[in-house]
């Protein structure tokens, strides 16, 4: 009877150890499952900050492009008119000079 006692302690443990494997399989199943998961979260959200980041850099760049064109086009503009009014000033003597080198 001994023999047949340890024969299914033998029998049990074995059982023991398939169903100990076969949950320690699953349990690493999940686990690799939840860590692809939230690797997958990770990169998504990481993503999405770089873009809004980037979107962020490119709309303060605009804003201070276009600070340093008005700029630029004011000082063109102003430029433009000084030419304009000295240009007015001396139109008279210019046109007294050409008419006094035919006259002569």
């Amino acid at each position: 009877m001994a023999r047949d006692n340890v024969l299914r302690a033998i029998k049990n443990a074995e059982i023991e150890a398939t169903e100990a494997l076969s949950d320690a399989k699953r349990e690493a199943i999940a686990i690799t499952s939840k860590a692809r998961q939230k690797a997958s979260e990770i990169v998504v959200e990481g993503k999405s900050i770089s873009e809004s980041e980037a979107q962020n850099l490119i709309s303060e760049t605009r804003k201070s492009a276009g600070s340093e064109a008005e700029i630029v086009s004011k000082d063109g503009h102003d430029a433009g008119e000084k030419v304009h009014n000295s240009g007015k000033k001396n139109r008279d003597k210019a046109v007294k000079l050409v008419v006094d080198y035919f006259r002569k």
